[in-house]
């Protein structure tokens, strides 16, 4: 695994839609204590809640001063308007949110977000300054057929050539085989190194070739410290996020690996 000096990792805990605000409040409290107690060097850490939980998280980010940053799950690519439900970019970063999630593949699965409509949110992130974590990944259907490499690849240039070289790089990528979230099936070592090297060619294809690569797809404790050994540089957790101690569990076996090839 490569990695440039200066680089950290990140480790972002995706909430999906658990925890009322008192319970997010109460982890996010467990989190800073951990931290606190057992600090990491080369991590990153940011945290995805729920909307509704955003500012009592940040209050209590704040106030305990908890090294970690606001992650939004998901952002219209309007800023305004008749779009009931949705959420602007404004209104997230007014709550200290710093990085949106941005074509995860829950919201291209469930709520038909396509490739443009993706295109056109993380282009809105990017130009007002902001961090866009862009997700990529294919279903079983896709990998069975051995057609992941250009299903990908098409993914992330239709998303990516609209920015800028600067834009690009405010843009971190996550790959997450759809096939592997939240069905306890992580794909394989092999299956990670392999498909973490194609997305470095075709990032480098596109002048990126520092871009932060993450890992999601049912990722824990147990399978944290091999995984990251697989030429990534994080990782966007999602069940394992909702407990403090699991959570913590990976990003000290990330911490771990970086402080190893320094």
């Amino acid at each position: 695994m490569e990695l440039v000096s200066e680089r950290r990792a990140l480790v972002v805990g995706n909430w999906k839609m658990n925890l009322d605000f008192v319970e997010a409040v109460h982890l996010t409290q467990q989190i800073g204590v951990l931290l606190r107690h057992n600090p990491v060097a080369h991590v990153d850490v940011a945290l995805a809640p729920p909307f509704v939980d955003l500012r009592s998280v940040s209050s209590v980010v704040d106030s305990e001063r908890i090294p970690v940053s606001l992650c939004a799950q998901h952002v219209n690519a309007n800023e305004a308007g008749p779009h009931t439900g949705e959420i602007s970019l404004s209104m997230l970063t007014r709550v200290g949110v710093t990085t949106f999630i941005v074509g995860h593949s829950e919201r291209r699965t469930h709520y038909a977000m396509d490739d443009d409509t993706v295109a056109r949110t993380l282009t809105h992130v990017v130009r007002a300054g902001q961090r866009g974590l862009l997700c990529v990944g294919e279903d079983l259907v896709v990998r069975e057929a051995s057609e992941y490499e250009s299903f990908v690849a098409t993914q992330l240039e239709s998303a990516l050539r609209p920015l800028s070289v600067a834009q690009r790089e405010l843009v971190t990528v996550a790959y997450e085989p759809i096939w592997a979230i939240g069905t306890g099936r992580s794909a394989t070592s092999e299956e990670v190194n392999l498909a973490t090297a194609h997305l470095r060619r075709v990032l480098a294809s596109l002048e990126m070739p520092t871009t932060r690569v993450l890992y999601g797809g049912s990722v824990n404790a147990d399978n944290a410290s091999e995984l990251i050994h697989q030429g990534i540089d994080g990782f966007l957790v999602g069940g394992a996020s909702l407990k403090a101690e699991s959570f913590l569990a990976i990003i000290h076996a990330v911490d771990g690996c970086y402080a190893e090839l320094r």
